[in-house]
């Protein structure tokens, strides 16, 4: 039977996937529309730039977490292999190295043996999954969940500052961007943290911050430039 106590830790890769998504999302495309915006650039030009910015970088977050969550699949699919191999040829080498494990957690060696034994006999490669390699069958790496889950956070979250830099007047663009975007990450880094189980004093303090250098240094690289080209 599972366990069932309500523990938070099951909820460690999605709620990883969604919140970098989401987070990479308000940043990337409020920087851009910003960066844009500060440029003096026309309503059009800042809205075709951050579309742009929303498309590829859902596409970018997908095709990221599709990679690397099949390498982290790929790897634990050779692991289950190994260990299914190793408890058909070398089932008394196996049976000592799970006794050795419980041993070290601190059972004597007769109880480690016994314990050893019985759930081998329960479910072998399933405990010796866990105790060798920490990897449970229940939980293995999806590919396509993470890279799914990504590029909607991402695109949700991009949304946003794209939707105050399309209704707000120009001379209130910039600065209706900068106040949505803060508000969204504030909005986000506290529901990650809630999610998590978490205290969301400092998520919130690390996205804000970390929000509000990246859209400073693109406003100030467009303006810049802007004038550079002007």
């Amino acid at each position: 039977m599972r366990h069932l106590e309500g523990h938070l830790a099951h909820r460690a890769g999605w709620l990883r996937a969604m919140v970098l998504g989401a987070n990479d999302g308000i940043i990337s495309t409020a920087a851009l529309v910003l960066g844009v915006a500060a440029s003096n650039a026309t309503r059009s030009a800042i809205l075709t730039a951050g579309m742009a910015g929303l498309v590829a970088g859902a596409v970018s977050m997908a095709l990221g977490e599709y990679v690397s969550v099949s390498s982290q699949r790929d790897s634990e699919r050779s692991d289950i292999a190994k260990e299914t191999w190793e408890l058909a040829n070398q089932a008394d080498h196996e049976l000592d190295e799970l006794t050795g494990i419980y041993q070290a957690k601190g059972l004597d060696r007769g109880l480690a043996r016994q314990v050893a034994e019985q759930l081998t006999e329960h479910d072998a490669l399933g405990v010796h999954l866990r105790e060798e390699l920490g990897i449970d069958r229940e939980s293995l790496a999806r590919p396509l969940q993470a890279a799914w889950s990504s590029a909607l956070a991402f695109a949700i979250g991009a949304a946003v500052p794209m939707a105050a830099a399309a209704v707000a007047s120009s001379a209130l663009r910039i600065w209706s961007v900068l106040v949505v975007a803060l508000v969204a990450l504030v909005a986000l880094g506290y529901t990650g943290a809630r999610l998590g189980g978490a205290a969301w004093g400092k998520p919130v303090l690390r996205v804000v911050v970390g929000g509000v250098a990246a859209m400073a240094f693109t406003m100030l690289v467009g303006k810049l430039f802007g004038a550079a080209v002007a």
